[in-house]
């Protein structure tokens, strides 16, 4: 009863966070519910023409067609938060959970809806160009849609993890895999399936992993130094020729007698070690420091 309380408990302080994305997810279940509730309607009121429901999800998918396009233009946005499927559902929010907290810790919450939206936005734009490109789709061109969260879940996914490819994710029976290995299988999957059923959506999928990529690699000078690691940076910046009142007192007495050119020596030493940690996070997560090196950069930020 106790480890059922925590669960509720756990849960609800989630959607309490001030947090993207616990909004996107309430976003999801909210339209998938509201979709449901319409389904029971039809069948309430004996409404069997499928065209009458496929015209309402119409009205939020993406279509392939581009002269329906120009008519439902909002589509490229609402097709990512639309579900019919619970499974569907449920394996998106799953994921976009896991993914969504590591990539707000390491990249940011501004940056997390960016990249699910855009993301979104180029897995339409790419199942759009091919079903418009390849004579494999004329056929289904006309009525063919795209809709669900898969390709911003794997725009995000991809972003995270070009940004901290080794980071491991421990899994039943197959032990710790790093997310570059991760990543890599699942759009294997998605090119290979293309021709096996739902081609759209795993064109989709793939359009919003290379968003994902290209939004870490593409913009070196922009991402070299993401917010993450500004502010870290901006906590233990130095400030040369000012000596502050430091709350360690071994510290203090430390720098009390040395002179500016010894102390601007000894800051620019420790922001070299600061940079090398900095940068070990950015390339294999913060569980890959030494506990010398936690503890040096927990020093560091108590005494800035």
């Amino acid at each position: 009863m106790k480890r059922n309380n925590q669960i509720l408990n756990n849960f609800f302080e989630f959607f309490r966070q001030h947090s993207p994305l616990p909004v996107i997810i309430l976003i999801n279940i909210s339209i998938f519910v509201f979709v449901n509730i319409v389904k029971v309607l039809f069948f309430l009121f004996n409404i069997n023409d499928p065209h009458i429901y496929l015209n309402f999800i119409s009205f939020l998918a993406v279509p392939a067609d581009l002269h329906r396009l120009l008519t439902r233009p909002w589509t490229i946005i609402t097709y990512m938060f639309l579900h019919e499927g619970f499974f569907h559902l449920l394996c998106n929010m799953l994921i976009l959970y896991f993914v969504g907290k590591l990539f707000i810790i390491y990249i940011g919450n501004k940056r997390f809806v960016k990249v699910y939206l855009l993301g979104g936005i180029s897995g339409a734009a790419l199942f759009i160009l091919a079903y418009n490109i390849f004579p494999a789709f004329n056929s289904s061109l006309p009525v063919a849609v795209a809709l669900g969260a898969s390709a911003s879940v794997l725009a995000v996914f991809a972003a995270l993890a070009t940004f901290i490819p080794n980071y491991s994710v421990s899994f039943f029976l197959l032990g710790k895999i790093k997310l570059k290995y991760i990543i890599a299988v699942l759009l294997l999957i998605d090119l290979l399936s293309i021709d096996k059923g739902n081609p759209g959506g795993h064109i989709a999928h793939l359009g919003g992993a290379l968003y994902g990529f290209c939004y870490i690699w593409g913009g070196n000078k922009q991402y070299n130094k993401i917010n993450f690691f500004k502010k870290i940076k901006k906590l233990f910046s130095i400030k040369p020729k000012m000596k502050k009142v430091h709350h360690s007192a071994s510290y203090h007495e430390k720098v009390r007698y040395m002179s500016d050119e010894e102390y601007n020596a000894m800051q620019k030493e420790n922001q070299k070690k600061i940079d090398m940690i900095l940068e070990k996070i950015s390339k294999s997560g913060y569980q890959s420091l030494s506990k010398e090196e936690k503890d040096f950069l927990f020093s560091q930020s108590k005494k800035n």
